[in-house]
């Protein structure tokens, strides 16, 4: 069964197929969408279903979306729903670790959890899934697996941050992993 993703982050894609290996999960790197969908929500939710609506107004399939914020506590939650482009329209990750790190220098409170939500247009319906990981920001970057912030987030119960980590352990602990745990348990509902 072909569902379609919409993300053109080509790490995002390959966590999902990881994890949804009874479907033919569809990015948009290969469709033609000549500009990236739209993110103007307010919340993780409003983005992620907005990039979902986009995706179904042009092909009219069963299609999902999400939108991932990385919430730190002593920064009142932020970057939060601008996580992608904390440190400027570049999205660029090193210049959004830098930024952070240097935003929590002098900080004792490093605790942060990243929340994912994924919004899926099913048959014309809409439902959504959510996921977090608790866990802290590390003084400084380690590893080179994953994306993002994965350098310095280091989820609660485990020596290594993300980007240490294989993407077997990443996918079945963190919050899109979760989140997305939630939405093949409700495809696998519909397939009874």
């Amino acid at each position: 069964m072909k569902i379609i993703f919409a993300s053109q982050n080509p790490n995002k894609v390959a966590e999902i197929r990881a994890k949804l290996s009874g479907y033919t999960i569809q990015g948009l790197d290969s469709m033609v969408f000549a500009q990236e969908l739209e993110e103007t929500g307010n919340t993780l939710k409003e983005n992620a279903i907005q990039k979902a609506r986009q995706v179904f107004a042009k092909t009219e399939e069963n299609c999902f979306a999400d939108d991932t914020g990385l919430e730190v506590e002593a920064l009142n939650g932020e970057p939060g729903v601008y996580s992608a482009r904390y440190a400027g329209g570049q999205k660029s990750s090193e210049d959004n670790m830098t930024l952070l790190l240097r935003n929590l220098a002098g900080k004792t409170n490093r605790t942060a959890q990243f929340k994912t939500v994924i919004a899926l247009i099913w048959e014309g319906k809409e439902f959504f899934f959510e996921g977090i990981c608790e866990g802290v920001i590390t003084q400084s970057r380690s590893g080179a697996q994953g994306f993002g912030y994965d350098p310095i987030f280091k989820p609660s119960g485990y020596e290594h941050t993300f980007a240490e980590m294989d993407m077997t352990t990443k996918s079945r602990i963190s919050h899109r992993g979760l989140a997305v745990d939630k939405l093949v348990n409700f495809l696998e509902s519909r397939r009874k």
